[in-house]
């Protein structure tokens, strides 16, 4: 059935959602394994379990599961997430119920259509999801991240992770206040104290040591002024001091990593995965060009590309409708239907924004109409 407004009726829309499920999933059906992928730029460490697949994700955050499948997601032994929906695309968004279940809720831009985009950026602002994506991102063995890198945790860094979590004061948890996640001083945080215990060098490097301590420093001889009777066996006092300062500036802290670098880190990939979704469809035609005098009913279908088109949701708007008009859209057929309305010469985009089955992202396609 198809709707003659621009607006989708509260049944109609009631409809579609419950037709969609959660929403978590850009893949239909099937017996076989699917591959999904956490972020889009690569996470790679990770350990990732669901009802039937385990495994560790490579360099593309790849991970595998069947169709209806929840994942779980560690570094090494510290939890990060249990029971996410396994989809092709999964985002750090998502590893948070709350989150996740405030992302089916679309905003409406200028244009009038609706949109996740706005959604997801106001989401941005969760602390939690903040306090997550700093530490990860303090965890990735380059720190490459905000030169367009992904993730990589290596295992060497997860070794040490897993030694250094019976040691903190308290679990590390993500739900605290920023301010207490990420506090210093006398009594670091919890992540502060998981990240000192952490070398980011090789095994053997100088950095990687315990630095002197005060104490040792002080008893240790001072270096004659003239460097003839330096002993090359002798560690002196200035040797030691400049050991220590190497190693603690070696030692990240969460204050390296902000939340507008974290959150400048999920808009990349938020962006970067809306438009690999959005290329996998397209408009059966770009450019459409009628005689003023053919007024008939026109339709323009979404197709995509390896497979069957599965849509929750379509709606679509005219950018003159005095030139063109929109008649009505259907999400079942993937259609929108418009007639010519004005004289030769004139023109109008008609953009489409709908919601592919399972997946809570709206994508946005036009038609450019040319009246001859």
């Amino acid at each position: 059935m198809k709707s003659v407004h621009r607006t989708v009726p509260l049944l109609t829309l009631l409809t579609s959602l419950s037709l969609s499920g959660c929403l978590g999933s850009d893949d239909g059906g099937g017996s076989a394994t699917s591959s999904g992928q956490l972020n889009y730029n690569g996470f790679s460490g990770l350990s990732f379990s669901t009802a039937s697949q385990s495994g560790t994700t490579g360099a593309d955050g790849e991970f595998r599961y069947y169709p209806g499948e929840t994942v779980s997601f560690r570094v090494g032994d510290l939890v990060l997430a249990d029971n996410v929906p396994a989809r092709r695309h999964v985002t750090l968004l998502e590893l948070f119920p709350g989150i996740r279940s405030a992302l089916q809720t679309p905003t409406v831009d200028a244009e009038g259509l609706r949109t996740h985009t706005g959604t997801e950026l106001n989401l941005l602002e969760n602390a939690s999801l903040m306090n997550m994506t700093r530490l990860l991102m303090l965890l990735d063995w380059t720190q490459g991240v905000p030169e367009g890198e992904g993730i990589e945790i290596r295992q060497r860094v997860i070794d040490q992770l897993n030694a250094a979590l019976p040691l903190l004061d308290s679990p590390i948890d993500f739900n605290v206040p920023t301010t207490e996640f990420t506090a210093t001083g006398t009594t670091p945080s919890p992540a502060n104290q998981l990240l000192a215990r952490i070398c980011f060098h090789p095994e053997g490097d100088e950095l990687c040591e315990p630095p002197p301590t005060p104490e040792q420093i002080q008893n240790a001889p001072e270096r004659p002024e003239n460097e003839a009777d330096w002993d090359p066996e002798t560690e002196y006092r200035q040797d030691l001091q400049a050991k220590r300062d190497r190693i603690l500036e070696a030692i990240r802290t969460m204050d390296e990593i902000d939340n507008e670098d974290a959150r400048t880190y999920l808009r990349r990939e938020l962006k970067d995965i809306t438009t690999a979704v959005s290329n996998r469809y397209y408009l059966d035609e770009d450019v459409a060009s009628h005689p003023a005098s053919d007024t008939g009913i026109k339709s323009v279908r979404v197709k995509r590309i390896g497979g069957p088109i599965e849509l929750s949701a379509i709606e679509a708007i005219s950018t003159r409708p005095e030139d063109v008009t929109i008649h009505a859209w259907s999400w079942q057929s993937a259609e929108v239907d418009y007639f010519v309305s004005g004289s030769s010469g004139g023109e109008s985009e008609l953009v489409m924004s709908f919601r592919p089955e399972n997946t809570y992202r709206w994508i946005r396609k036009s038609l450019r109409v040319i009246i001859r």
